[in-house]
């Protein structure tokens, strides 16, 4: 029923993704109140109680789940994404819960049966489909500038150094670890927003620093049903990158360099979050059509739109900004993508 009140949040965990994908937006949204945020960190404490006064920060994700909020935000290493929303769908709570969604399709499909059961609003934070550069590329597949697509070219690049302290490096991939599930998680959803349904076609894995537990640079060619081929790259130990996107039609071609400003701007800091989505004009892509190429103004990025969802999906029954069944399918191609990948290593001993 619609209301003015404001939707009470808990926040649970107050790493990279809590302090800079979620809180800003929470806080920032007038229809929200940030009323907890649980984290074991000292340090991290100390930093969402000066930034968040109003809201109490705890040491334990329980006191989160057992308190009376209306949404919580599960914002938590994967490996406790499961048991963290299943515990919060039963207690009556909406629940966000950042990517990857869970480490396997079972799990999935559990979840989403637990929040039909509770009649509660479960929704995964994919937030990259609000990167300017994506909704570049989806509107002018959309407008048709570039013909019939048969080849879609996502590339998510980093070099992250030598291994350190991160749960992403330190568990194995059947319980979310590695960069599939981290970054991949990312591209596979906007390749399936982009052309709809796959399949794996193929899949490469590497363990390329020494130590690590599980993948750090990866390679998924997904065939979709309409025929689109989408090349998926991810590495953490890339020097250089690729371009982001590059999208080859029939007509035309579309490339793009640099990442999404939005997460940067998050990342320093900032409290301003009007315009942290505008590209400036260095970093806007190339339209190819024919022998002529011009420069395309990118999209405004806009991850704030993530949360006017949510809002809308709880108090006016909206659908879900990400359908959770979306994140199902993110989580069945990178699974599939596992198994190909140890199929084809297995096939070249």
């Amino acid at each position: 029923m619609p209301t003015t009140t404001a939707i009470r949040v808990g926040l649970i965990g107050y790493g990279l993704a809590g302090r800079v994908f979620h809180a800003p937006f929470i806080a920032a949204n007038p229809d929200l109140e940030l009323a907890l945020v649980s984290t074991s960190d000292p340090a991290r404490a100390a930093e969402a109680a000066e930034r968040y006064p109003s809201a109490r920060v705890v040491a334990r994700a329980e006191d989160v789940l057992a308190s009376d909020v209306d949404l919580v935000v599960v914002a938590s290493p994967v490996h406790a994404h499961f048991e963290q929303v299943s515990t919060a769908l039963a207690a009556g709570h909406a629940v966000v819960v950042d990517k990857p969604f869970v480490p396997s399709v079972a799990e999935a499909k559990q979840l989403i049966a637990v929040a039909e059961e509770a009649e509660r609003a479960l929704i995964v934070f994919h937030n990259r489909r609000w990167d300017g550069d994506f909704l570049t590329v989806k509107a002018l597949v959309e407008q048709g500038r570039i013909g019939a697509v048969h080849r879609f070219e996502s590339t998510f690049e980093r070099w992250g150094g030598a291994l350190r302290e991160r749960w992403q490096d330190e568990i194995g991939p059947e319980v979310g670890g590695g960069i599939a599930f981290d970054l991949g998680s990312h591209l596979v959803d906007q390749a399936l927003q982009l052309f709809g349904p796959a399949e794996v076609e193929l899949a490469e894995f590497a363990r390329v620093r020494e130590g690590a537990t599980s993948e750090d640079d990866a390679f998924i060619a997904l065939r979709h049903r309409n025929g689109v081929r989408s090349h998926l790259t991810l590495s953490r130990v890339a020097a250089l990158s690729g371009p982001r996107f590059r999208v080859l039609g029939s007509d035309g071609a579309y490339a793009v360099h640099g990442l999404d400003p939005q997460e940067g701007r998050l990342r320093s800091g900032t409290t301003d979050l009007d315009g942290i989505g505008v590209a400036t004009t260095d970093a806007w892509g190339e339209l190819a059509i024919g022998g002529d190429v011009e420069r395309v103004p990118t999209l405004d990025g806009d991850y704030a739109a993530f949360y006017r969802g949510v809002v809308a999906t709880i108090r006016d029954g909206e659908p879900a900004p990400v359908d959770p069944r979306d994140a199902l399918e993110v989580v069945r191609i990178l699974e599939n993508a596992h198994a190909v990948a140890r199929a084809n290593a297995a096939a070249t001993a």
